[in-house]
C-alpha cells in the first residue's frame, strides 16, 4: 500500500525569524489524520534566520535527529555537549529522563535549513545521550547510506529504537532498492529534487508511505536528496 504526503499538505509555521513545514502534527498544527508512521513522531524542515533558534528548552523519552542541509547550526545542551554542525552532520541526542538544549543559526547573515526527526523510543526514562557523525556527499551518492540505526553498524549514529535511517544522493538513470521485511514499513521524504518511489513520483518536500510492499524502488531521479525510514510496522 502507498500513501504520498504532498509537500504543500503539510502544515505551515512563518515566525518570521522561523519557517518551518511540519509533515506530522506538531505544535499549532494539529492533524489526527497525520500523527506519524510508526515510532517516526515528527519531521520538521526548519529555516532559521542569521543570529535566530530555539531558547532552551526541554525534552525527554525522545530520540531526536538533526539532518543540516545549509548553513550552520549551532547547538549546546544541560549534558555539557556544545557543536556547530553544517552539511553532512547528522546529530543524535537520546532526551531519556529529561533533557535541555537550544539550537541557534550560528551565522549572522545567512539562513540555516536542517531537518529535525523525532522518533519514540522503545524504552523510557533512560540516561540522555549525544552523537553526531559527518557523512559526506560521497558516500550517500549512488547509494543507501545508513545514518541511523538500532545498533550503530556501518557507521551510524544509534538510537533507541527498531528503526534505520536511510540518505541517498540519486541522478538519471541510476535505481535503487531496499528490501522490507516481514512486518517493516518505509517512509521515504525527498528532501531536494524529484524521484520516482514505487512508481509514484515525488518531489521535493513530498513523502510515501510504503507498507504491505516486498520492497522499496527509488529511480527517475533529477538531482535528488532522499531520506528513506525503514520502520516497525
Amino acid at each position: 500500500m502507498l500513501n504520498l504526503r504532498k509537500s504543500g499538505e503539510r502544515g505551515a509555521v512563518d515566525m518570521g525569524w522561523l519557517a518551518s513545514r511540519h509533515s506530522f502534527s506538531f505544535g499549532h498544527y494539529q492533524d489526527p489524520l497525520h500523527m506519524g508512521v510508526g515510532p517516526l513522531r515528527v519531521i520538521n524542515e526548519d529555516r532559521v534566520a542569521p543570529g535566530r533558534g530555539f531558547e532552551p528548552h526541554r525534552h525527554r523519552d525522545m530520540e531526536i535527529i538533526s539532518y543540516v542541509l545549509d548553513g550552520a547550526l549551532a547547538h549546546q545542551d544541560s549534558m555539557g555537549n556544545g557543536s556547530v554542525l553544517r552539511y553532512g552532520d547528522v546529530q543524535r541526542m537520546s532526551a531519556g529522563s529529561g533533557v535541555a538544549h537550544s539550537e541557534f543559526n550560528h551565522s549572522k547573515d545567512e539562513l540555516v535549513h536542517f531537518l529535525q526527526i523525532w522518533i519514540e523510543p522503545n524504552t523510557t526514562d533512560g540516561a540522555p545521550g549525544y552523537e553526531e557523525k559527518h557523512f559526506d556527499a560521497a558516500s550517500k551518492t549512488g547509494r543507501l547510506c545508513l545514518i541511523a540505526s538500532n545498533d550503530g553498524r556501518e557507521g551510524s549514529v544509534s538510537m533507541r529504537q527498531d528503526a534505520s535511517i536511510y540518505a541517498t544522493i540519486m541522478d538519471g538513470e541510476a535505481s535503487l532498492e531496499h528490501p522490507l521485511g516481514t512486518g517493516r514499513q518505509a517512509y521515504v521524504h525527498v528532501i531536494r529534487g524529484s524521484a520516482t518511489v514505487n512508481g509514484v513520483g515525488l518531489g521535493a518536500g513530498d513523502a510515501l508511505t510504503v507498507s504491505r510492499e516486498a520492497r522499496v524502488q527509488l529511480e527517475r531521479a533529477d538531482q535528488a536528496e532522499i531520506l528513506l525510514f525503514d520502520l516497525p510496522g
